[in-house]
């Protein structure tokens, strides 16, 4: 299997979860029953879901009232961007010749 189709599927995975903690998080924050943590919510992002978290949060208009995730989840994945930009464009071998 093409290592770039697993790291697509892992994305979209991440994502998709991102997506839903933001969304059962919400529902639960109305019931007030037991929350998902915050730290678990930037983990999701931090491994690669901070698209699906940035869309469940607007979507479903959960934790907007937080600077830190109004800044914290955009940078999130404004750094990840980064790091794959730099991944691409710096002629970095890894052969230990």
């Amino acid at each position: 299997m093409n290592s770039l189709y697993l790291i697509i599927i892992y994305l979209v995975i991440t994502n998709v979860l991102g997506f839903a903690l933001m969304g059962i998080d919400k529902r639960r924050a109305r019931k007030n029953a037991f929350r998902i943590p915050e730290a678990t919510l930037f983990s999701v992002a931090i491994v690669g879901g901070s698209i699906g978290s940035i869309i469940g949060m607007f979507l479903f208009r959960h934790k907007t009232k937080h600077w830190y995730f109004l800044v914290g989840m955009p940078l999130i994945l404004l750094i990840q961007i980064g790091l794959v930009a730099l991944l691409f464009w710096l002629p970095i071998s890894f052969s230990f010749i």
